[in-house]
């Protein structure tokens, strides 16, 4: 499995709270010695223009920690089975969008 050092600039940008563009995700790449695809810099940088980091990563932990306690009382009901469902089918969609980017 490679991985892909566009997705991880993107990600030591927003932690320092610097800006996700073109250009920083060109220099994060190149400062860690990997050849720099401004192509792809540009794409990332567009596609994560307007994403909230904070949801996305609440989302990607939120299955993890909600299947215990659904797991332990599964008398719940319909109706909450119905938004883990509807929220999972959207983070599998946002995911494999943002994975057609680097396929």
């Amino acid at each position: 499995m490679k991985i892909d050092p566009y997705l991880h600039a993107a990600l030591l940008l927003k932690g320092a709270d610097k800006e996700i563009n073109e250009a920083n995700i060109s220099s994060v790449v190149k400062a860690s010695g990997a050849d720099v695809d401004p192509a792809k810099a540009k794409v990332l940088a567009e596609a994560l223009k307007n994403v909230d980091f904070e949801e996305v990563l609440k989302a990607a932990a939120a299955p993890v920690a909600a299947a215990a306690p659904a797991a332990a009382a599964p008398a719940e009901g319909k109706k909450e089975e119905k938004k883990e469902e509807d929220s999972a089918k959207k983070e599998e969609a946002a995911a494999e969008g943002l994975a057609s980017l680097f396929g």
